[in-house]
């Protein structure tokens, strides 16, 4: 084997070539993984910090999802030069894919709305769902960072936030939950803000309706609109929305595809480059400290420096499969999850090479997915709209289908090895059919022929015909619908619960009484969809301080090294505190990482 290809014998040649201790310490984790890739420009006596030097920056972000676009822009208004570098051809990562809920309480635009919050009930609330997860220092990080985070991003950027009026905490029963919720989302964006920029785009997950302009609170209304007036006027507003973005000749933005577009534009203005087309491949270590990294660019090796710290906001490994079956439990794959497809554990590798511990490997962005052959569709609305349930392998009933999606999935994995839960089948009826949308499909239409074919979705026009379609004893079946019916006739779910919850009748149908998460299955035909254990990305990575900064095993700091989203083990733990989980900590990290440099380089 040739030394470019060899890592042993190109740091054997580094060192009796001379180099100092700090060289070799900085090429033997970038060399290792330098010669695993494979790119052109790296071999003979040559180590990562004889690789071409891309530039020199104050910071250095992995990553322009929400995470490291947020820290980009706050380093930059710190006085700091930053530079980002995106694996992907698109800027926004799963952000943009996203509906861009953003969890934080106390946040300016809420209390603004005359949100009862305080940060007294925000602490409880925390601590009640994360439990002793993840330490108080962190949860107390986020919480008193978040509301600055948000002021500061609609200070620095055209970004401005909506509150998700009703959208509940997931659990508001606890002691600081909030009934009608302390989520927000972007506001409408105009695209024609990033010009020629707006083509890098990462698309949105799944497009908004032609001519409409939707926000993710809007949902809700629409799937009512054929059976509520309400909806039916959602639906008017949305539409009108979009003719009025059509005639001033803008390219209206919202959800993820707003949130994304919103700090891109913040960076232009701050003259913060994002480099394209550039994936990590190690980061770079002198004397133990990180100080650069090595990515790939134009097909090439190069190093990219960094005076004051790296921030590795570079997203999951949810398309990693190695890494799913490594840490995760099965079955497991990476073809039920909606995150960005660049998402393979580039970051979290690289900072486990560092000496980074990990912690949450085993969880993710839960949520009960029908795997359809276009790709899987994360399904919220669907699975808790009254004349609905889920029923297992057996036929049997075995969870609140209304409950946060992250505990739905929690629940087929604990039960999976001994009553299978994996994959679930969603039985609903035409009644439902008739009045819901389902997916971007409106009520009464057929659903396309390849949900069919794929063997996602099952029609049959009699309960046991379709038990016998989806592999299930049609006696079980008929016995779990009749008690199922019983209990939504009653209004009383003694069996799991569901609507016990404000959070359970948010995605459901206030004509339904006397409880709007439940009605009976009673229409022929009777449908089944195939549920399995989607995910909007894994939620573990590099174990991090209050301060954003890597930890080793041992709690020690990885000097220059810091890391927010889902690069970083969530402040969450394995829980999901309301919408926007994911996005609100992986902002507001960001924003403290960019912070705790800026300090630490004016010190």
């Amino acid at each position: 084997m040739s030394t470019s290809a060899d890592p042993a014998r190109r740091i054997e040649s580094i060192s009796t070539a001379g180099a100092s201790r700090r060289r070799v310490l900085g090429a033997t984790g970038a060399g290792l993984a330098l010669a695993a890739a494979g790119l052109p420009g790296v071999g003979g006596p040559a180590d990562a910090a004889d690789l071409p030097l891309l530039g020199t920056y104050d910071v250095v972000v992995i990553g322009s999802g929400a995470a490291g676009m947020t820290a980009a822009l706050t380093a930059a208004k710190q006085g700091l030069s930053c530079v980002v570098v995106e694996k992907a051809a698109t800027f926004g990562g799963s952000a943009a894919r996203s509906g861009a809920g953003i969890w934080i309480p106390n946040n300016p635009v809420i209390l603004a709305a005359g949100v009862p919050d305080t940060p007294a009930k925000a602490a409880a609330y925390l601590a009640a769902v994360v439990g002793p997860d993840v330490s108080a220092d962190r949860q107390r990080a986020f919480l008193g960072h978040g509301p600055a985070m948000i002021s500061f991003v609609m200070a620095n950027s055209p970004l401005r936030f909506r509150w998700m009026e009703g959208y509940s905490d997931y659990y508001p029963e606890l002691s600081g939950g909030l009934p009608n919720g302390r989520s927000i989302e972007p506001d409408q964006l105009d695209g024609n803000i990033l010009g020629a920029e707006l083509a890098h785009l990462n698309p949105s997950y799944m497009a908004v309706p032609a001519g409409m302009v939707v926000f993710s609170a809007d949902y809700k209304w629409l799937t009512l609109s054929a059976v509520s007036v309400k909806g039916l006027a959602v639906a008017a507003e949305c539409l009108a929305r979009g003719t009025k973005a059509a005639l001033l000749g803008q390219k209206p933005l919202t959800m993820g595809q707003s949130l994304a577009a919103g700090l891109r534009a913040g960076l232009l203005a701050a003259e913060v480059p994002v480099w394209l087309n550039t994936p990590l491949t190690d980061l770079y270590r002198e004397d133990g400290t990180v100080t650069g990294a090595v990515v790939a660019r134009g097909g090439s090796a190069g190093l990219v420096r960094a005076r004051h710290g790296v921030v590795v906001g570079s997203g999951g490994f949810e398309h990693n499969a190695a890494m799913r079956d490594q840490y995760q439990r099965r079955p497991i794959g990476t073809g039920w999850t909606v995150g960005a497809k660049e998402n393979t554990g580039d970051g979290i590798r690289a900072g486990e090479r560092a000496g980074a511990a990990l912690d949450l490997m085993d969880d993710a962005w839960w949520g009960p997915a029908i795997p359809l052959p276009e790709q899987p569709y994360f399904c919220l609305a669907e699975r808790t709209l009254p004349g609905g349930l889920l029923v297992n392998a057996a036929g049997a009933r075995f969870v609140n289908e209304a409950a946060p999606y992250s505990d739905v999935v929690h629940t087929m994995y604990d039960r999976n090895p001994t009553a299978p839960d994996i994959p679930a089948w969603l039985i609903v009826d035409q009644n439902y059919r008739n009045r819901y949308l389902f997916k971007d499909i409106a009520p009464t239409l057929a659903f396309p022929g390849s949900w069919y074919d794929s063997g996602a979705a099952q029609k049959a026009w009699t309960l046991d015909a379709l038990a016998g379609r989806i592999g299930m004893p049609a006696a079980a079946l008929r016995a779990t619908v009749n008690r199922f019916n019983s209990l939504a006739l009653s209004g009383d779910d003694t069996d799991f619960r569901r609507g016990d919850s404000t959070y359970d009748h948010y995605y459901s149908d206030p004509a339904i009484v006397p409880n709007s998460s439940l009605a009976p299955l009673w229409l022929a035909p009777y449908y089944a969809f195939k549920i399995v254990p989607g995910d909007l990305g894994t939620k573990g990575g590099m174990r991090t301080d209050a301060r954003a900064r890597v930890l080793r095993a041992d709690g020690s700091v990885i000097p220059g090294l810091y890391a927010a989203g889902n690069a970083s083990a969530a402040v969450m733990g394995h829980s999901y505190a309301g919408a926007g989980s994911t996005i609100g900590p992986a902002m507001t990290f960001g924003y403290i990482a960019a912070l705790d440099i800026a300090a630490a380089a004016g010190s």
